[in-house]
């Protein structure tokens, strides 16, 4: 059985990491112990202008137009866009990730919109002035927050 503490933010971070491992050590397709939700009613997710998608979740209504997400767990109405980088980080529904921006490590809750070529999880000094990061080097960017260049 899986089981997981997620009281803090670095263990709840690597919950969401676990599920989008390789082999992940609870797995959300697992037919016998079915994943009952009420999801709002959205499209499925889209891909354009070369939008790209590695070992992550994307959740429905979200669209990565041209952007790149590794190993990040999106929920949904999440839009990435051209040229972005997201990379093993959580997307709470509602983030709008603009052109270019580069977002590492990092979990953004609801509707956090990041301006186009605006950086997260890269300089983690000038992050500490602006958000909370974990013992872990988590950044975590509050609901609602707009985060500029």
């Amino acid at each position: 059985g899986y089981w997981r503490d997620v009281g803090s933010i670095d263990a709840y971070y690597d919950s969401h990491m676990d599920l989008v491992s390789i082999h992940p050590i609870f797995n959300l397709y697992n037919r016998e112990w079915p994943l009952l939700t009420n999801p709002p009613s959205l499209p499925p997710a889209k891909f354009s202008e070369s939008g790209i998608a590695q070992d992550s979740i994307v959740g429905a209504g979200s669209i990565i137009s041209g952007g790149h997400v590794n190993r990040t767990v999106t929920s949904y109405d999440v839009h990435v866009g051209k040229g972005a980088f997201v990379d093993s980080s959580v997307l709470m529904p509602g983030v709008k990730i603009g052109a270019g921006a580069v977002i590492r490590h990092a979990i953004l809750d609801k509707s956090v919109v990041v301006d186009p070529g605006a950086q997260i999880g890269v300089d983690l000094e000038r992050d500490r002035a602006r958000f909370t990061i974990s013992d872990g080097g988590v950044v975590v960017v509050g609901k609602g927050v707009r985060v500029t260049n």
